[in-house]
């Protein structure tokens, strides 16, 4: 049985305390607001826009089918990219002091797709509390069966080629997000142990902002566009999948590289060290340094900062960080980098080939019942 977890902090660790009193003095010393800058209008304007221009250029453009389906595949990944640096912000209300402002901004995640509200609760309150615990973060929960993630889980045959074929999963994740998640996250009784009760106009926003985005995205095109029904299937599930791919990579390359952990709490239920630390063992950082990735990722390639400052924008993360390291190298804590994206897909390559292919050869009832084995079931973690 899954129970609470709790962080129990036993080594009494003053990380947190000491890297969020050095990061305050940052912004009270420069007087810098821990909201968005002209930077970050910058970026919100040019994302926003793109989305739409491509949108009416794919709608009224007129163009031969080669050139509508690279459109597709390019409106797909500005989806994602409006996703990382506009709508992520503003539902951990880190975009704006104004929350009118943020209210709004969450409201575009509605036309790329997702539920702000769902999101809300998978991803601020569950998935940023429990970070790579099974059971608690659903945000490892990918494809069960197909994808293993955590050491504390069971291996098959079929996980034994994880690395090659998960990339092919990823690319399906926009696709499920539109047509089954939300809606699957919504009626569950709990999202990990997370137990949600929603306010009844939340039921009608779910279907109503739903029903906007398949007007938006499927009928208004097969309106509008003097093409054929598959024409029109082939173009939108390329837009999904490139969606879809860009989000999977991004959001893995933060959580499940080499160097991360996915602690198992011990029989009372407790992860024994203090919530930033736990934070700073399961979380990586990507591609810090460039700025091309940093401007498309939207601070999710510095998710170390993020997960600590959450309800900071992302805008300040490369400023912050270098305070977070160096604090964390006070505290011998490691901080967890790749410096380039590629750096982070071979990580995230071999970390799936060791939890999959690795783990399959050389314990393949690893995590079991006693009838598997001889020996009671194997509960570990290896960092």
């Amino acid at each position: 049985m899954i129970k609470k977890v709790k962080f129990t902090n036993v080594s009494k660790s003053t990380f947190y305390v000491t890297v969020r009193k050095r990061v305050d003095a940052y912004f009270t010393d420069n007087n810098i607001s821990i909201h968005a800058n002209p930077a970050m209008w910058f970026k919100t304007i040019f994302f926003l826009a793109g989305m739409l221009a491509i949108y009416l250029l794919i709608l009224l453009g007129g163009f031969n089918s080669t050139i509508t389906l690279l459109l597709c595949a390019l409106l797909g990944m500005f989806g994602a990219f409006v996703g990382f640096n506009v709508c992520h912000d503003a539902i951990h209300k880190a975009y704006s002091s104004n929350a009118r402002v943020n209210q709004v901004f969450s409201f575009v995640f509605n036309l790329i797709g997702a539920s702000p509200y769902v999101w809300n609760i998978c991803h601020n309150i569950v998935h940023h509390t429990y970070t790579n615990i099974a059971g608690h973060d659903e945000d490892i929960d990918v494809a069960p069966g197909l994808i293993r993630f955590s050491e504390s889980e069971t291996v098959n045959k079929v996980q034994s080629y994880q690395h090659y074929y998960a990339f092919a999963l990823y690319s399906l994740a926009m696709l499920s997000w539109v047509f089954r998640k939300d809606y699957k996250k919504f009626f569950q009784k709990k999202i990990g142990e997370h137990v949600a009760k929603h306010p009844k106009i939340e039921y009608f926003k779910l279907f109503f902002y739903k029903g906007i985005y398949y007007f938006l995205f499927i009928l208004l095109p097969l309106l509008v566009m003097d093409i054929t029904w598959w024409q029109f299937v082939i173009g939108f599930l390329v837009m999904q999948f490139s969606q879809g791919l860009v989000l999977g990579l991004v959001f893995q390359l933060a959580h499940v590289v080499e160097g991360t952990s996915f602690p198992f709490p011990n029989d009372e239920g407790n992860i024994e060290e203090a919530w930033a630390v736990h934070q700073m063992q399961t979380t990586a950082n990507f591609g810090g340094d460039c700025k091309i990735t940093s401007f498309l990722c939207g601070g999710l390639n510095r998710q170390v900062e993020h997960h600590l400052f959450p309800k900071i924008c992302h805008i300040h993360y490369p400023a912050i960080g270098a305070i977070v390291k160096q604090t964390a190298a006070e505290f011998d804590l490691d901080y967890i980098e790749s410096p380039t994206f590629g750096a982070a897909l071979v990580s995230h390559y071999k970390t799936l080939r060791r939890l999959g292919k690795e783990t399959y050869s050389e314990t393949p009832y690893i995590n079991r019942p006693d009838q598997y084995m001889n020996r009671p079931a194997m509960a570990y973690v290896k960092k």
